[in-house]
């Protein structure tokens, strides 16, 4: 027979499984974005507005440094001001407007680098280039003050660039690079993936790293590489996407929504299983008591 207070408790972390991995509908935006394909080779189904998103690997791609951006005090630069001495490049695609995913890309990248003994501006460059055209030189200097505080390494801001451009420029370096992303009117945001490149001090493209979290002694390990024109080789695809977020509704998209369901459910599981171990403990002291007190009366 089982115990009551079993089958009532352990229904619990089922239900709470059920709500987190339930739905998935109604957090993906407008009802156009919801709809999914999937090709031959059985790939996850993607909602429409996340197709031809991602990043492609292209490795040994020259980037063409004559490409024109402004820096955060307004100033107009070629990418090969960055691409000098013999230092390699830690570039990353982003857009300082974005509400989510943007943020934790770089927040990944200052947290890697902090357990890097290599120093950007000495030994390394970190440039992050918005895709947007409508980001501005100010808002890419009041994010670079916020990433370097989270960075915390003195005298480390000469090291850390935060470029705006207009369109042709950018597309000239996503199209390169093989960055592909896609902009939702409606929202005034961008459908895009996370990642991050290291480029040789020749600006070929050396490693891609993907997601918001980057291993430390990986990072360290492309750096070096790159610094002696070395080509890595293509690593697995693990893709975040951001779409799109819903200041209305203060709902995400694609966004990282298929993370929280995943952290969800992880925590759901773990929370069964300790769940499960104290109450079956307690069954067991239950019987205890109960034989113990069967043995007195008797």
């Amino acid at each position: 027979m089982k115990h009551p207070r079993i089958t009532g408790l352990l229904a619990l972390p089922l239900l709470m499984a059920g709500a987190v991995l339930a739905q998935p509908g109604q957090l993906l935006g407008p009802p156009q974005a919801t709809r999914t394909m999937q090709d031959s080779n059985l790939k996850p189904a993607l909602p429409g507005a996340l197709l031809g998103v991602g990043i492609d690997q292209k490795l040994d791609q020259q980037v063409p440094l004559d490409l024109k951006f402004k820096d955060e005090a307004g100033r107009e630069v070629p990418l090969s001001t960055y691409f000098t001495k013999g230092k390699p490049v830690i570039l990353a695609l982003v857009y300082y407007r974005c509400p989510m995913l943007c943020t934790q890309i770089l927040n990944g990248l200052a947290g890697s680098l902090k357990a890097v003994t290599l120093d950007p501006g000495k030994d390394f460059e970190v440039v992050a280039v918005s895709f947007d055209p409508k980001d501005t030189p100010e808002t890419a200097a009041a994010k670079k003050q916020m990433y370097l505080k989270r960075y915390a390494r003195p005298n480390s801001a000469n090291g850390w660039h935060l470029l705006t451009g207009d369109e042709a420029n950018i597309k000239a370096l996503t199209d390169t690079v093989g960055y592909h992303y896609k902009y939702d009117q409606a929202t005034d945001q961008f459908a895009h993936a996370s990642g991050i490149m290291v480029l040789t001090p020749e600006g070929k493209l050396s490693r891609y790293f993907y997601g918001v979290e980057y291993q430390p002694r990986d990072v360290r390990l492309g750096l070096v590489e790159a610094s002696k024109n070395k080509i890595g080789s293509p690593v697995d695809q693990i893709l975040l996407f951001c779409y799109h977020y819903d200041p209305v509704t203060g709902k995400y998209g694609a966004v990282v929504m298929n993370l929280v369901r995943f952290a969800g459910a992880s925590f759901t599981l773990v929370c069964g299983v300790f769940l499960f171990i104290f109450l079956r403990r307690d069954v067991r002291n239950d019987r205890r008591s109960v034989s113990f007190t069967d043995r007195r009366v008797g």
